[in-house]
């Protein structure tokens, strides 16, 4: 089974157990093989990752441009990212040259033409833009995809 993630880079520090929690339940039923596709943004995507390799699936990691590592990946998650990257089983890189919503927004339509479902760790905010949360649900829900929303109770978002 194919997996992908969209979900909120912001989450709250005390969120993300509730919502590895979440997803470790919502994959588990799944079953196997099992195989997790992310943008391994900060957040959501990180904390799916990280339950995926938990699980015994692979990742694979979509980079929506060139420069991504390097410029949107900070200094405070970098250890944290390049671990989940080492672990990748694929990685592909699209051909933006620069991290932008157009390059969000391909990635996420590009990991939505790979999956069998759709994860979102949304709390059902609407689209606030390109290549967001909101519109990559939307996108999903178009293209028939099916989503399954993951925002377990007392999960936040910081401003």
């Amino acid at each position: 089974m194919r997996i992908g993630i969209t979900g909120h880079s912001n989450l709250t520090p005390d969120s993300v157990p509730l919502v590895a929690a979440e997803l470790r339940k919502a994959l588990s039923e799944y079953g196997s093989p099992l195989v997790g596709v992310s943008c391994l943004a900060r957040g959501a995507d990180q904390v799916f990752a990280r339950v995926t390799l938990e699980l015994g699936g692979d990742l694979e990691v979509v980079l929506p441009a060139a420069d991504y590592r390097e410029r949107k990946v900070k200094p405070d998650n970098r250890e944290d990212f390049e671990t989940l990257f080492g672990q990748a089983t694929t990685v592909r890189v699209l051909p933006f040259g620069t991290s932008n919503r157009d390059a969000y927004a391909a990635a996420n339509a590009d990991v939505l033409s790979t999956v069998d479902v759709l994860l979102a760790v949304w709390d059902g905010a609407p689209p606030d833009g390109k290549g967001g949360t909101g519109d990559t649900v939307q996108e999903a829900r178009t293209r028939g995809v099916p989503v399954a929303v993951v925002w377990p109770d007392g999960a936040r978002r910081s401003q």
